[in-house]
């Protein structure tokens, strides 16, 4: 049974919607970012970047102690490998698959949380701000609509790469991204958007990036640090 630590962010829908790809057993603890329970010492000692998603897996391959797993790139990595699917096991395939991964959580999920923050959290407007990452988001869709051209999924088969991407196009609006401009892409956008895991991942999902009512000033410091004091 896999125990999800879970909010409703890009990263945290990746982990939910491999395990509804995989049919995995599994139930989420919720996680209040905004009330703070990321940081929480229970928390931290299974996530000690204070960040979700994380896992706790109570029937780790080989049995012995639950497995906790941080970061998302890992969990997807540490469960492809446990159950053996999502990832190829030919070297060639597996270095592509763990490339377009590492390209995701270095690049795409980064910058689009730049412009996202600053088109919709920031308390003021920077236009500098706006543009570098518009264009930075813009410049990653174009890489991603090209490595489309001609295959259905990123890397061969639908894989771990296709999941810790999608969730990060959900809000391409609040990136300033048109997905017309983006053939390939979209088209790939509208195929896993229709996939059963997919529709069952986020039902009931509001989106993230379009809250219902302005962040508290108290919700802003916590989730965003303003204020904070960095721990040594």
């Amino acid at each position: 049974m896999i125990e999800l630590y879970f909010a409703a962010t890009p990263n945290g829908l990746k982990l939910k919607l491999f395990l509804e790809e995989a049919g995995l057993p599994y139930f989420i603890t919720p996680v209040s970012l905004g009330k703070g329970e990321q940081f929480k010492p229970e928390f931290l000692a299974i996530s000690p970047n204070n960040k979700i998603p994380a896992i706790v897996d109570h029937a780790p391959a080989g049995g012995g102690a639950p497995q906790a797993v941080f970061e998302s790139g890992a969990i997807l990595l540490y469960l492809a490998e446990k159950i053996g699917q999502f990832i190829p096991r030919d070297t060639s395939g597996r270095v592509e698959v763990l490339e377009w991964l590492f390209w995701q959580v270095s690049g795409l999920g980064p910058m689009a949380g730049q412009i996202g923050h600053f088109n919709v959290y920031a308390p003021e407007k920077v236009p500098y701000a706006i543009d570098r990452y518009t264009r930075e988001v813009a410049r990653l869709y174009g890489v991603l609509n090209r490595r489309l051209a001609g295959r259905e999924f990123i890397a061969g088969e639908f894989s771990i790469a296709d999941i810790a991407c999608y969730p990060w196009i959900v809000p391409h609006a609040a990136h300033g991204q048109d997905l017309a401009d983006f053939p390939n892409l979209e088209r790939w956008f509208i195929a896993m958007s229709q996939r059963p895991a997919t529709l069952r991942t986020y039902e009931g999902v509001e989106n993230a990036y379009q809250p219902k009512q302005a962040l508290s000033e108290e919700e802003r410091r916590v989730l965003f640090g303003q204020g904070a004091k960095p721990r040594a």
